[in-house]
Protein backbone atom coordinates (compact mmCIF):
# COMPACT_ATOMS: atom_id res chain seq x y z
CA UNK A 1 0.00 0.00 0.00
CA UNK A 2 1.33 3.64 -1.00
CA UNK A 3 0.53 6.87 0.62
CA UNK A 4 -0.32 10.29 0.26
CA UNK A 5 0.33 12.55 3.16
CA UNK A 6 -2.15 15.53 2.90
CA UNK A 7 -0.15 18.67 5.04
CA UNK A 8 -2.31 21.69 4.69
CA UNK A 9 0.05 24.34 5.64
CA UNK A 10 -0.55 28.16 6.71
CA UNK A 11 2.09 30.65 7.90
CA UNK A 12 4.76 27.78 9.12
CA UNK A 13 8.06 29.28 7.64
CA UNK A 14 9.73 28.43 10.88
CA UNK A 15 8.81 24.57 10.75
CA UNK A 16 7.80 23.76 6.95
CA UNK A 17 11.05 22.54 5.79
CA UNK A 18 11.55 20.53 9.02
CA UNK A 19 8.25 18.40 8.61
CA UNK A 20 9.25 17.61 5.18
CA UNK A 21 12.24 16.25 6.00
CA UNK A 22 10.76 14.10 9.00
CA UNK A 23 8.17 12.73 6.40
CA UNK A 24 10.69 12.06 4.27
CA UNK A 25 12.67 10.03 6.62
CA UNK A 26 10.41 7.46 7.25
CA UNK A 27 10.13 6.55 3.86
CA UNK A 28 6.55 5.63 3.34
CA UNK A 29 4.98 8.27 1.74
CA UNK A 30 4.73 8.01 -1.89
CA UNK A 31 3.44 11.87 -2.22
CA UNK A 32 3.50 14.59 0.32
CA UNK A 33 0.62 16.96 -1.11
CA UNK A 34 1.48 20.49 0.43
CA UNK A 35 -1.96 22.77 0.40
CA UNK A 36 -0.50 26.27 1.14
CA UNK A 37 -3.56 28.32 2.43
CA UNK A 38 -2.70 31.76 1.19
CA UNK A 39 0.13 32.31 3.71
CA UNK A 40 1.67 35.51 3.96
CA UNK A 41 4.97 34.67 6.38
CA UNK A 42 7.35 33.87 3.66
CA UNK A 43 6.02 29.77 3.98
CA UNK A 44 5.08 30.37 0.17
CA UNK A 45 8.38 31.12 -1.43
CA UNK A 46 10.19 28.58 0.65
CA UNK A 47 7.95 26.05 -0.68
CA UNK A 48 8.37 26.95 -4.23
CA UNK A 49 12.07 26.99 -4.01
CA UNK A 50 12.76 24.10 -1.96
CA UNK A 51 9.84 21.67 -3.87
CA UNK A 52 12.03 20.73 -6.88
CA UNK A 53 14.87 19.28 -4.41
CA UNK A 54 11.91 16.58 -3.00
CA UNK A 55 10.51 14.75 -5.54
CA UNK A 56 8.00 13.60 -3.94
CA UNK A 57 6.57 17.08 -2.54
CA UNK A 58 3.39 18.10 -4.56
CA UNK A 59 2.38 21.83 -4.15
CA UNK A 60 -0.80 23.29 -4.15
CA UNK A 61 -1.01 26.89 -4.12
CA UNK A 62 -4.63 28.58 -2.63
CA UNK A 63 -4.79 31.79 -3.48
CA UNK A 64 -6.15 33.62 -0.33
CA UNK A 65 -6.57 32.06 2.94
CA UNK A 66 -9.85 29.85 3.49
CA UNK A 67 -9.56 27.88 6.39
CA UNK A 68 -7.78 24.47 7.06
CA UNK A 69 -10.77 21.94 6.16
CA UNK A 70 -10.63 23.62 2.28
CA UNK A 71 -7.09 22.95 2.37
CA UNK A 72 -7.31 19.30 3.70
CA UNK A 73 -10.26 18.42 1.12
CA UNK A 74 -8.08 19.98 -1.75
CA UNK A 75 -5.22 17.39 -0.93
CA UNK A 76 -7.75 14.85 -0.20
CA UNK A 77 -9.37 15.60 -4.14
CA UNK A 78 -5.56 15.53 -5.47
CA UNK A 79 -4.44 12.18 -3.98
CA UNK A 80 -3.08 9.41 -5.77
CA UNK A 81 -2.01 6.63 -3.68
CA UNK A 82 -4.21 3.90 -1.79
CA UNK A 83 -4.14 5.67 1.52
CA UNK A 84 -4.59 9.19 2.86
CA UNK A 85 -3.01 10.52 5.72
CA UNK A 86 -3.22 14.51 7.48
CA UNK A 87 -0.30 15.47 8.64
CA UNK A 88 0.01 18.63 10.16
CA UNK A 89 3.10 21.15 9.76
CA UNK A 90 3.71 22.54 13.53
CA UNK A 91 5.41 19.62 14.55
CA UNK A 92 2.74 18.70 16.80
CA UNK A 93 3.05 15.40 15.45
CA UNK A 94 5.87 12.75 14.65
CA UNK A 95 5.98 10.97 11.19
CA UNK A 96 7.91 8.39 13.49
CA UNK A 97 3.85 6.86 14.35
CA UNK A 98 3.28 6.31 10.54
CA UNK A 99 4.23 2.60 10.87
CA UNK A 100 1.83 1.75 13.41
CA UNK A 101 -1.18 3.54 11.86
CA UNK A 102 -0.91 1.66 8.83
CA UNK A 103 -0.70 -1.41 10.58
CA UNK A 104 -4.85 -1.92 11.43
CA UNK A 105 -5.36 -1.27 7.72
CA UNK A 106 -2.42 -3.38 6.41
CA UNK A 107 -4.11 -6.52 8.46
CA UNK A 108 -7.55 -5.81 6.99
CA UNK A 109 -8.97 -4.67 10.79
CA UNK A 110 -9.78 -1.22 9.89
CA UNK A 111 -10.91 1.15 6.59
CA UNK A 112 -9.66 4.31 8.86
CA UNK A 113 -6.99 4.43 11.61
CA UNK A 114 -7.18 7.83 14.35
CA UNK A 115 -4.07 8.24 16.45
CA UNK A 116 -5.06 9.12 19.90
CA UNK A 117 -3.41 11.47 21.79
CA UNK A 118 -5.19 9.85 25.14
CA UNK A 119 -3.69 6.06 24.72
CA UNK A 120 -0.76 6.20 26.94
CA UNK A 121 1.56 7.23 24.08
CA UNK A 122 4.17 9.91 24.57
CA UNK A 123 3.54 13.87 25.09
CA UNK A 124 4.62 16.82 26.34
CA UNK A 125 3.15 18.31 29.62
CA UNK A 126 1.09 21.14 28.64
CA UNK A 127 -2.14 22.79 27.69
CA UNK A 128 -4.55 21.41 30.13
CA UNK A 129 -7.84 23.17 29.06
CA UNK A 130 -7.36 22.35 25.38
CA UNK A 131 -6.99 18.76 26.35
CA UNK A 132 -10.47 19.56 28.28
CA UNK A 133 -12.48 20.74 25.40
CA UNK A 134 -10.50 17.97 23.43
CA UNK A 135 -12.22 15.15 25.59
CA UNK A 136 -15.41 16.94 25.95
CA UNK A 137 -15.84 17.12 22.19
CA UNK A 138 -14.79 13.48 22.02
CA UNK A 139 -17.22 12.38 24.79
CA UNK A 140 -19.91 14.62 22.69
CA UNK A 141 -19.38 12.45 19.44
CA UNK A 142 -19.49 9.56 21.58
CA UNK A 143 -22.80 10.11 22.94
CA UNK A 144 -24.15 11.37 20.02
CA UNK A 145 -22.85 8.60 17.99
CA UNK A 146 -22.90 5.62 19.48
CA UNK A 147 -19.35 4.91 19.66
CA UNK A 148 -15.84 4.73 21.58
CA UNK A 149 -13.61 7.17 20.40
CA UNK A 150 -10.90 8.94 22.68
CA UNK A 151 -9.73 11.18 20.33
CA UNK A 152 -12.06 12.96 17.87
CA UNK A 153 -10.02 16.12 16.96
CA UNK A 154 -6.48 14.36 16.34
CA UNK A 155 -4.93 15.47 13.45
CA UNK A 156 -3.58 11.94 12.59
CA UNK A 157 -6.38 10.35 10.40
CA UNK A 158 -5.36 7.15 8.12
CA UNK A 159 -8.06 6.54 5.16
CA UNK A 160 -8.21 4.53 2.66
CA UNK A 161 -8.55 6.63 -0.30
CA UNK A 162 -11.39 5.58 -2.50
CA UNK A 163 -13.39 5.99 0.92
CA UNK A 164 -12.55 9.36 1.85
CA UNK A 165 -12.95 10.59 -1.49
CA UNK A 166 -16.62 8.79 -2.06
CA UNK A 167 -17.49 10.81 1.74
CA UNK A 168 -18.76 14.71 0.74
CA UNK A 169 -17.60 17.17 2.88
CA UNK A 170 -18.05 20.70 3.25
CA UNK A 171 -15.77 22.04 5.94
CA UNK A 172 -13.88 25.18 5.85
CA UNK A 173 -12.05 25.45 9.17
CA UNK A 174 -11.43 23.18 11.83
CA UNK A 175 -14.50 21.79 11.84
CA UNK A 176 -12.94 19.21 9.37
CA UNK A 177 -12.53 16.46 12.35
CA UNK A 178 -15.76 16.61 13.66
CA UNK A 179 -17.57 16.50 10.18
CA UNK A 180 -15.58 13.86 8.77
CA UNK A 181 -15.72 11.62 11.96
CA UNK A 182 -19.84 12.27 11.91
CA UNK A 183 -19.94 10.96 8.71
CA UNK A 184 -17.17 7.76 9.03
CA UNK A 185 -19.44 6.73 11.93
CA UNK A 186 -22.78 7.24 10.46
CA UNK A 187 -21.73 4.80 7.57
CA UNK A 188 -20.63 2.39 10.05
CA UNK A 189 -16.84 2.67 8.79
CA UNK A 190 -14.55 0.32 10.36
CA UNK A 191 -12.21 2.80 12.56
CA UNK A 192 -9.37 1.72 14.84
CA UNK A 193 -7.35 3.97 17.37
CA UNK A 194 -3.75 3.82 18.01
CA UNK A 195 -1.73 5.76 20.70
CA UNK A 196 0.68 8.43 19.22
CA UNK A 197 2.95 11.03 20.55
CA UNK A 198 2.11 14.32 20.91
CA UNK A 199 3.65 17.31 21.25
CA UNK A 200 1.64 20.64 21.76
CA UNK A 201 2.29 24.33 20.81
CA UNK A 202 1.66 26.71 22.99
CA UNK A 203 -0.31 29.58 21.19
CA UNK A 204 2.62 32.07 22.05
CA UNK A 205 4.35 29.66 19.28
CA UNK A 206 1.60 30.01 16.64
CA UNK A 207 -0.95 27.52 18.14
CA UNK A 208 -4.46 28.85 15.54
CA UNK A 209 -7.20 26.70 16.97
CA UNK A 210 -8.92 28.27 19.37
CA UNK A 211 -11.91 28.30 22.04
CA UNK A 212 -14.81 29.50 19.05
CA UNK A 213 -13.71 26.57 17.06
CA UNK A 214 -14.77 23.93 20.44
CA UNK A 215 -18.42 25.80 19.57
CA UNK A 216 -18.42 25.28 16.46
CA UNK A 217 -17.17 21.45 16.33
CA UNK A 218 -20.03 20.67 18.68
CA UNK A 219 -22.54 22.42 16.54
CA UNK A 220 -21.05 20.42 13.41
CA UNK A 221 -21.75 17.65 15.78
CA UNK A 222 -25.07 18.12 16.34
CA UNK A 223 -25.47 18.89 12.40
CA UNK A 224 -24.22 16.09 10.84
CA UNK A 225 -26.65 13.87 13.08
CA UNK A 226 -29.66 14.41 11.52
CA UNK A 227 -28.33 15.31 8.13
CA UNK A 228 -25.37 14.17 5.46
Amino acid sequence: MNLSVIMPVYNEVATIETIIKRVESVQLAGEIIIVDDGSTDGTRDLLEKIAPSHPTVRLILQDKNQGKGTAVRAGIAAAQCDLVLIQDADLEYDPRDYTALLKPIQEGLAQVVYGSRFLGGPRRVAMFWHMVANKLLTLFTNILYNSILTDMETCYKLFERELIQSIPLNAKRFDFEPEVTAKLLKRKVRIFEVPITFNPREYTEGKKIGMWDAFEAAWTLIKYRFVD
